[in-house]
């Protein structure tokens, strides 16, 4: 018989993740939508000048700096939300309220 260590700190961080892109999409995907597209049509009047026209390309580079955008910003706030989930794991471990060393009997596989 094998035994596996149940990952608490593991849960704790996926759930930081799950809370940090809920805040994303309240406080951040606006945002990031506006200023990714600020960044494009930066990007665009550098390479086209100024003033910019509508064309394809233009709209291309418009569209993909706010695609960047937004999933720089998302993955900002996972990350940030994963490392709160793991401190809170932390500090609750060394707090003795979670046993995150308890082994788990689990059967071998055939």
């Amino acid at each position: 018989m094998t035994t596996t260590r149940k990952n608490t700190s593991k849960t704790f961080t996926l759930v930081g993740a799950g809370i940090g892109l809920a805040l994303f999409l309240a406080l951040g995907l606006l945002p990031s939508v506006l200023y990714g597209g600020y960044a494009g049509v930066l990007l665009a009047g550098g390479l086209f000048g100024t003033p910019v026209e509508s064309t394809l390309l233009v709209r291309v580079f418009i569209i993909a700096g706010m695609v960047i955008g937004v999933a720089a910003c998302a993955a900002l706030f996972a990350a940030l939300g994963a490392a709160a989930g793991a401190g809170v794991a932390a500090l609750t471990r060394s707090a003795g309220k979670v046993d995150v060393d308890e082994a788990t009997p689990v059967e071998p596989k055939p």
